[in-house]
């Protein structure tokens, strides 16, 4: 094992208590098994005019990797085990993607901004140049819930140092996303100075990792996903074949 990244878990949501548990995550070098790290090491290769240059544009993130990241979330959305009944398709949401930006920007290794916690997920992510590991390898941690063991609360079995990521990326009623990145220098990672560090942020809404709660209902694909579908389906996830979704909310 060898310190390469640290990635700051997602939030606890209980009824009166949320809670980011703090602690360094040792890496284990893996393969890219979801994607993510090709995407972050193209932006850390570019040069500081590029970023000057990006800056003054109006996306939080390239059209290409948005569309990248929407889809890998939607593969392994749809591949989880044991199957999801209740998995619904997670489209781009703008809103949630300016709201990322802002806090991408702010280079603050934490979650936030505070005012925004009660109504998003959020997971976190920074790479400087080592390998990234993946939010969905902490699948190999976690143990799925059955029925017959929440009573009435189901437990979050993880065997690992942290499997909020994984929980947060698969939990069902989480259908929308928004994601920006940003390159960071001299940022501070829990009392490590990180000369050039790529941040990614990206938020949830709903959100998900309910205290006491399993990510998703075990079944058969699409059995008990919301009337609102109409019975749509498409590769295990509940579908109403529309790609992004617009908001007009206002977070920050």
């Amino acid at each position: 094992m060898e310190r390469s990244l640290i990635l700051c878990p997602g939030w606890v949501r209980g009824a009166l208590l949320i809670q980011c548990f703090i602690q360094t995550a040792l890496a284990v070098v893996l393969t890219n098994s979801t994607g993510l790290e090709s995407i972050l090491d193209k932006y850390r290769n570019r040069d500081e005019e590029w970023w000057k240059a990006r800056s003054r544009g109006r996306r939080a993130i390239s059209q290409e990797d948005m569309h990248l990241i929407v889809d890998l979330h939607n593969k392994l959305r749809g591949q989880v085990y044991p199957p999801a009944s209740n998995m619904e398709y997670m489209m781009w949401d703008y809103e949630l993607e300016r709201s990322a930006e802002y806090w991408a920007h702010m280079c603050r290794w934490e979650h936030g901004p505070n005012h925004m916690l009660t109504q998003i997920g959020q997971n976190l992510g920074v790479h400087w140049g080592r390998r990234l590991v993946a939010w969905y390898d902490e699948v190999r941690h976690y143990s799925y819930p059955y029925s017959q063991e929440c009573n009435p609360h189901c437990p979050l079995r993880c065997s690992g140092p942290v499997c909020t990521h994984y929980t947060q990326l698969v939990w069902a009623t989480s259908n929308r996303i928004g994601c920006a990145i940003n390159v960071c220098y001299n940022m501070n990672v829990w009392g490590m100075i990180w000369a050039k560090a790529v941040y990614l942020v990206c938020n949830y809404s709903p959100p998900g990792n309910w205290w006491g709660h399993a990510p998703y209902k075990y079944g058969t694909p699409c059995s008990a996903c919301p009337a609102s579908y109409a019975g749509g389906c498409r590769d295990n996830l509940c579908y109403k074949g529309i790609t992004f979704f617009f908001t007009f909310h206002h977070f920050v």
